[in-house]
């Protein structure tokens, strides 16, 4: 039996063991064994006594089927403890036997809750992967720091929560059927390019433009940026099961598991946007990306006593905003264009005057079609000396109106003429903690309102609720019992919104346009048809094999 992992391979050989290894105990109450979801607290006493490479809990049962968790001390051939759900009586189960479940695995701290480590996954366990889960959950160095608490009196505590799902369901559940879309394979660690990937598709006038970059039969996907674009968003707009990603991965020269794992979605954004800019010069697309996602603001610094000002104009594509100490997004858009005041030893140094009493501040000149804002969910934490997720509450509409207060966003001399009232299109949202987690969005394409959960392979429909007021952060509701928690703690949602894009109403009809098959070069349909009949070829040669 392998240990496998959600974002890596893993070739080290687990073998069966029978119940507890070593100075372990189950605490908590238990799960009900008839019942699809179960949590337990695990709590591993005499911590560094342990010698053995690998550990397992005491068995639990969860859906009528029995679990446990397997642990690496020391690291499964990495510097990082590794924690695994493991079929606990995988040696018993018939030929082809399988189970399906989500499962979530926190590592607490005994001192600041705020500091848990949690992941997730969803697996298909069977046969030939009875085990998943994390072969980098979280580096020795963190586990064994004294003051972090993740070790105290020589005791670790793994939170767990498994919830079985019906088999039928992973096997009858068509997403193309259920709501019209399909998801994105992901091949290791690219949910949240997958996210990513999902939102500038539902932006019609987005992909139209993809389709119109001359590409010709010639070219290779795995070289061209372009052509890559085109076939993914040519499969997703026409295929009925879910998509791969690889070739547009190459395309990016991205090939291996680490280069992955050193991107986030902005900075993906970034990249794909400018190469595309670069493609698209000379050509009759030249030009959209500004078009759709390009803002500009105008830094100023202006005198009190004087008259002198001098500003700065600047163009941007998205914007950062604060979450922390910000209620909702209308406080981080009055942070951001917060005035600075520069006096007594700050006097700013005016040409021709010396040092002058200022005011010092930015405003928007102009503001995009398509508004993407990147929540700070992440920031670095001087106390702390670490990096640290912030999951307060954090309210954001769905009708987003920046012209409010007479205009005090914008500078006078911006186009009175423009209408900056915006609606939610997407929320990509972020669940886990700083060391590592899930990714996915909500869309709804059309502005309308039925809300869509693209969630790798997956699409659900989803209402606003869930879409949009959930994500918003703060304290979960109902905590989960059992946790090894005070009884007056409650837990921080870990799934929030990192990402929104909204949509201009006076654009919308523009960017929310029809995209059919005559927007598409007649070559990439051949291409496509010739793929998927080599597919199917290659397919009846194995099963007649």
């Amino acid at each position: 039996m392998a240990a496998h992992t959600v974002d890596e391979n893993d070739s080290s050989t687990v073998t069966d063991m029978e119940g507890v290894q070593g100075p372990m105990r189950l605490t908590g109450p238990e799960p009900n064994p008839d019942g699809d979801e179960g949590k337990f607290v695990w709590t591993i006493n005499n911590y560094s006594q342990i010698h053995d490479k690998k550990h397992y809990s005491d068995v639990f049962v969860v859906g009528g089927h029995k679990w446990r968790i397997l642990c690496f001390p020391k690291g499964n051939n990495a510097d990082h403890l590794s924690l695994y759900l493991d079929v606990a009586d995988a040696s018993e189960q018939p030929f082809h036997w399988s189970r399906y479940a989500s499962f979530t695995l926190v590592v607490t701290s005994q001192f600041d809750p705020t500091l848990n480590i949690k992941k997730e996954a969803t697996h298909h366990f069977n046969q030939r992967e009875s085990d998943w889960g994390f072969t980098q959950f979280m580096s020795l160095s963190d586990l064994h720091d004294p003051h972090k608490g993740y070790l105290h009196n020589d005791t670790l505590t793994v939170d767990a929560q498994v919830s079985v799902r019906k088999q039928e369901f992973l096997y009858t559940y068509d997403s193309k059927k259920e709501t019209g879309y399909v998801g994105l394979k992901n091949q290791g660690a690219t949910c949240y390019m997958n996210s990513l990937l999902q939102t500038l598709f539902h932006i019609p006038y987005f992909r139209k433009t993809v389709y119109l970059m001359p590409t010709t039969m010639e070219d290779q996907p795995h070289k061209s940026i372009p052509l890559a674009l085109q076939s993914l968003f040519y499969k997703i707009q026409f295929h009925a099961n879910s998509v791969a990603s690889k070739d547009l991965t190459r395309s990016f020269g991205w090939d291996t598991y680490d280069s992955f794992i050193q991107h986030d979605v902005q900075e993906l954004n970034r990249v794909l946007c400018e190469k595309l800019e670069e493609k698209m010069k000379s050509t009759v697309v030249e030009g959209t990306i500004q078009d759709l996602f390009e803002g500009h603001i105008v830094n100023y610094i202006e005198c009190v006593n004087v008259d002198y000002k001098s500003t700065r104009k600047e163009a941007f594509q998205d914007l950062q905003l604060d979450v922390k100490g910000c209620k909702n997004i209308y406080d981080s858009f009055n942070k951001y264009v917060e005035v600075e005041n520069l006096d007594g030893e700050n006097k700013y140094r005016a040409e021709g005057h010396g040092l002058q009493d200022a005011r010092k501040g930015v405003l928007f000149e102009d503001l995009p079609p398509v508004l993407e804002l990147q929540l700070k969910r992440f920031e670095y934490d001087f106390q702390r000396d670490t990096m640290v997720k912030i999951n307060e509450r954090y309210e954001f509409p769905l009708e987003l109106d920046l012209d409010i207060d007479n205009r005090k966003y914008l500078t006078k001399t911006s186009d009175p003429s423009v209408r900056n009232l915006y609606q939610l299109h997407s929320v990509l949202v972020h669940s886990g903690g700083i060391h590592g987690g899930h990714y996915y969005a909500f869309i709804r394409p059309d502005l309308g309102e039925q809300w869509y959960r693209f969630d790798d392979e997956r699409v659900t429909k989803e209402d606003k609720k869930r879409a949009v007021d959930d994500q918003f952060g703060g304290d979960d509701d109902s905590p989960n019992p059992g946790f090894n928690n005070p009884p007056s703690f409650k837990c921080a949602k870990q799934s929030n919104a990192y990402m929104l894009v909204y949509i201009r109403v006076q654009d919308a009809e523009r960017i929310c346009c029809p995209v059919s098959k005559d927007d598409i070069a007649e070559h990439l349909h051949t291409r496509m048809q010739k793929e998927q009949e080599e597919k199917e070829r290659k397919r009846k040669e194995k099963s007649g094999a």
